[in-house]
């Protein structure tokens, strides 16, 4: 194991962060997330067009990152952006959504999303949940 320095400073943490961001399917989790806020898993793996399984195995390692936060209601659970926990981590939130929302692939991502059908309470009218 080799820490990093940064004039005398560990940055593991930036560095853990980082590295959890460096993976395609995660990256476009977290600018979905800062774009649309609180959304339940199945919409994002219907904008991702990806089986639900793989993308909340990608959630759970940016949730053990700290990057992003779960809250279950029954059966679904729904992911947010975590609160920055430091000033790095709200540049990253911002760079989602200032820097990569006009990306091509996230802007498909982002109609998929739209046009995703969700069964979560949140989406069922009124009396149907």
């Amino acid at each position: 194991y080799v820490q990093i320095y940064i004039k005398g400073l560990a940055v593991d943490h930036e560095v853990a962060l980082l590295k959890a961001l460096a993976e395609p399917t995660r990256l476009r989790l977290v600018v979905l997330l800062a774009l649309n806020g609180e959304t339940c898993v199945c919409k994002l793996a219907e904008a991702l067009d990806a089986p639900q399984f793989r993308v909340s195995r990608h959630l759970g390692i940016l949730r053990s990152a700290g990057l992003v936060e779960a809250r279950r209601e029954g059966t679904w659970m729904h992911y947010r952006l975590a609160s920055p926990g430091t000033r790095f981590q709200g540049c990253l939130q911002a760079c989602f959504r200032e820097c990569l929302a006009d990306h091509e692939a996230i802007q498909q991502d982002l109609e998929r999303l739209a046009a995703g059908c969700c069964a979560s309470p949140e989406t069922q009218p009124a009396g149907r949940n």
